[in-house]
Order: structure tokens, then sequence, then C-alpha cells
């Protein structure tokens, strides 16, 4: 089993984190990038500090990972190279803060990405996910086959069929987008017009609003492959698709 490093790499901080979850979007603390839902934060009340879960306590090293495997990555609290001169190889977007730097020095990971799971599946479906490196499909928010920063590409989530995309960093965006616009809730309560904007936010050139049960079906397919990506990059599905999926019950 790796050994992890102790949680002491927190230059100025002295309060222990605890463990949490976020109900609003956050700025990590350790990498400097956006965050939802499980994390670590100061219990003290006067105190925003809040770090990913993987940068509370992170490998030293990574030596088995699922795309890159002929690298053996090493944990950094600051870019050997300087703050943004790196670019993450999995959501294409600078690093400022805490990262992995392959040995060859010509791949970095954000530690959330890192530990990104290769594959995610729902237990009441047969679909399945994939983190992939080339992509035969257009990413369902930007509608491009690729989201490049220089010439790092970035991966992306991609159906079992090979039909559906989603690039790590559109889908980010694509949630704040809607945390920020009042579309995500955290319960039960979305009305049909908050849901259906929230969906066409996340793939607006796959949303038709028509009653036809093909439309319908395609939507339903769309949702559940969604859920699947939200559940992957962040761990928690924030009622997404279930909110969703009670709309198109109704």
């Amino acid at each position: 089993m790796p050994t992890l490093l102790k949680p002491t790499h927190f230059d100025g901080h002295r309060h222990e984190l605890v463990p949490a979850k976020s109900e609003a979007p956050f700025s990590c603390d350790g990498c400097k990038e956006l965050g939802f839902g499980p994390c670590y934060r100061c219990p003290n009340t006067n105190c925003d500090y809040i770090v990913h879960t993987e940068c509370y306590i992170p490998l030293p090293t990574i030596s088995s990972h699922q795309i890159f495997k002929r690298c053996n990555f090493k944990f950094h609290k600051e870019s050997p190279t300087g703050p943004g001169t790196r670019i993450c190889d999995v959501c294409a977007s600078d690093i400022h803060g805490f990262s992995y730097q392959c040995s060859h020095g010509n791949l970095d990971l954000h530690p959330h990405c890192a530990n990104l799971p290769p594959a995610n599946s729902l237990p009441d479906s047969d679909t399945k996910i994939y983190l992939c490196e080339k992509i035969k499909s257009r990413c369902l928010k930007c509608n491009s086959k690729k989201r490049s920063c220089g010439k790092v590409q970035g991966l992306s989530y991609v159906s079992s069929d090979g039909k559906l995309c989603y690039h790590v960093a559109c889908l980010t965006e694509a949630h704040v987008e809607n945390w920020r616009n009042g579309h995500l809730k955290l319960d039960f309560s979305c009305n049909e017009e908050s849901s259906s904007l929230e969906l066409q936010n996340l793939a607006p050139n796959q949303v038709a609003r028509t009653q036809n049960s093909k439309a319908m079906k395609r939507i339903k397919w769309l949702i559940t492959f969604l859920k699947l990506v939200v559940s992957a990059l962040f761990g928690d599905h924030f009622t997404l698709v279930s909110t969703l999926f009670q709309f198109l019950k109704n």
C-alpha cells in the first residue's frame, strides 16, 4: 500500500483540517483549482481555508496512472519551473499550486485530476464511461473534439459506445455556470424551467424541447451519461440528474 504524505505541507496554516462537504464551488488552497463537494476545511469559523481531499494527504509518487502508464509522477508543492509555467495534461488548464510532475518533465497533473477514476458505471445501468486521451465524437459542451491549452490536449470522459463525450475541463466550467445562474440545486426542488436550463447549459446542442418518445429517450440517455461524468469528476451528483429524471417522468 503506497505511503501517504502527512498533512504538514500547508505552510502558514496551523489548524488541523477536518473532512467536510462544500455546498458551493470553492477554490482549493492547495492546487488553487476549483473544487466541489467532498473536501477538507478549517473548523475555525474565522478561517476559510479549504482543500480537495486529494490535496490534503497526497501520495508522494504515482507510478501507475491509467492513461500515462510509462510515467512516474512526483508530488510538488510548487511547480519546479515556477507558477503558471506548466499545464495539467488532464484538464488542460494552468498549474498554480500543488501538482504531480512526470520524472521525464513533460507531463503534469493537478492532484484531483490525477485521481479521477479511469471508468465509472451505475449500479442500476449497463452504461459505462471511460477516461480517454483520444476521442471520436465532439464534446457535448464546446462542440469540439479538442480542448487544448498550448500543446496540451487534455482528457475526456466518453460513453462506452463512443457517441457521447465530455472534456474534463468543460464539465467543470459548465457546473460553475449552472451554480452561478442558480440552476444547480442541492435539493429536489428544481422546477421544470430550472432543470431544462441546467441541461441546456451542459449539452446545448443535444437538447430538443419536444415531447415525442424518441427525443425523450435520447434525453434520458444523455442524462445518464452526464450523471456518470459528474459522479466521476466530483464524487457527488448534486442532484444534477436526480431532479432532471423527476422532471422527465412528469
